[in-house]
């Protein structure tokens, strides 16, 4: 008893002295060397162990050596600050540690060491928990460099794959299942939100979608519930899945009003924005404008955010609608014009509208198109009947399309006063009722000037 208690007793005072034994060798100056680091790197060498335990909130801006009684120092420091402080000659790339480039070449090695720190945490994570399965003469971290450690652990995944069963079975009452996140609760839906785009992905939308077991079965025939298809990886690189799921058991076909696998509500939707499908238990096409105009208030405007992500190209700058078919249509319909109008980002360089098919549509241009200072382009096409005088403040406007609009009032006759403005175009229009006298007459005296071609 005795011996064990001297054990522990010695052992402890080599754990309370280890940091001082450490910053005593690396940090503090001596009379022959200068010291071989900071404090800062030292600090951020012991938290890059992922053995290490460090206070919550303690970094290395703001820790100072007296505060390290409160560190418990990993089983890997000693490892890292042998790498960092000494590294091996033929991994700086000089066999002769004579050579006079010796010195500007462990530099330029500690940088590295010191930028992809975070990296060999993530290494050595993988090593703490896979070690057993590494060839025997890999298993003494003190034989790796960290790029071998790094060869060694790079198959292997620290992310967790599969849902355990008791996680199944809760997520059929609370609908969180690993690889989503329950990002709305109303008094009638809950979202659940698939982001992830590995394994546990899959196991989450293989698990709202029923495994593909049929609507007869209280489940759905979404291809991205099929864990033996390849569909929920096309989907998922292009944007999220979202699973829309009513707070109760509701019957979609059949007896069953929850599923015979997932015990989730039979009558539950899948969103996919960036691919414009909006599917119902059997996988047929929705109406979500009806769907969501006929539910809880909060739904809508849940996803109003993602209607908006479709309003802009990908550098923002550019707005283009076909209406009725994209999703800013599906926007417009749900929130408005105006509202749509008001979600635009004010620099803007070129805005499209674009209406399809032969139904009676115009859009009510609010003055604040004044706002869109940087629009160079505007083109609409058979939805607009007038245009305020507000588009005489768009003073870099270069291109003022407006064809198939024969309901078209006349345009302002400031429009020729904007000093970039070259062509108009107002085909199928009659420029009887269209073309102020100002415009024509820059027409005859302005050699850079178009009217393309206005006709009744």
């Amino acid at each position: 008893m005795a011996l064990r208690f001297t054990t522990l007793l010695r052992d402890l005072i080599i754990e309370n002295s280890r940091f001082d034994v450490l910053y005593d060798k690396f940090v503090k100056p001596k009379k022959d060397r200068k010291p071989s680091m900071t404090f800062q790197i030292l600090f951020d060498i012991i938290s890059a162990d992922p053995t290490s335990r460090i206070p919550e909130g303690m970094t290395s801006d703001n820790a100072n050596p007296q505060d390290m009684e409160k560190v418990k120092i990993g089983k890997y420091t000693q490892w890292l600050l042998k790498n960092y402080a000494t590294p091996n000659m033929q991994v700086i790339g000089i066999e002769d540690p004579n050579d006079p480039a010796v010195k500007s070449a462990i530099k330029r090695y500690q940088d590295m060491f010191m930028e992809d720190l975070y990296k060999v945490t993530g290494d050595l994570m993988k090593y703490e928990k896979f070690k057993n399965r590494l060839p025997q003469e890999y298993r003494d971290i003190n034989k790796l460099t960290p790029s071998e450690l790094y060869d060694q652990v790079k198959d292997f995944s620290l992310e967790k794959t599969k849902a355990t069963a008791e996680e199944k079975k809760e997520a059929s009452t609370t609908y969180k299942h690993p690889g989503a996140e329950i990002v709305y609760r109303g008094g009638n839906w809950t979202v659940a939100k698939i982001s992830d785009t590995g394994q546990l992905g899959k196991d989450a939308a293989c698990f709202y979608g029923g495994y593909y077991l049929e609507p007869s079965r209280g489940e759905t025939r979404w291809c991205t519930s099929s864990p033996g298809l390849t569909w929920f990886d096309r989907y998922i690189k292009d944007g999220p899945l979202y699973v829309v799921i009513p707070n109760s058991p509701q019957k979609y076909t059949g007896s069953m009003d929850t599923g015979e696998k997932s015990g989730l509500p039979a009558y539950r939707y899948q969103f996919h924005f960036p691919s414009n499908q909006y599917m119902d238990p059997a996988d047929r096409q929705i109406n979500l404008i009806e769907f969501l105009n006929s539910q809880e208030e909060g739904l809508k405007q849940f996803f109003k955010p993602e209607f908006m992500k479709g309003l802009t190209t990908a550098d923002g700058k550019k707005i283009a609608v076909n209406y009725p078919d994209d999703s800013a249509s599906k926007f417009i319909a749900l929130y408005g014009f105006e509202e749509f109008f008001d979600s635009l980002p004010s620099d803007i360089i070129r805005l499209e509208f674009t209406k399809k098919g032969k139904d009676s549509f115009e859009l009510p241009i609010p003055e604040s198109l004044g706002r869109f200072q940087q629009l160079t382009s505007l083109h609409l096409v058979g939805c607009v009947s007038k245009i305020p005088e507000s588009i005489c403040n768009l003073k870099k406007l270069q291109f003022l399309s407006l064809p198939d609009n024969p309901n078209m009032e006349m345009l302002p006759s400031c429009l020729a006063d904007l000093p970039n403005l070259n062509l108009v175009n107002l085909s199928r229009s009659n420029p009887e009722k269209t073309l102020p006298d100002s415009l024509k007459q820059r027409q005859e005296t302005d050699e850079d000037f178009h009217v393309f071609p206005p006709t009744a």
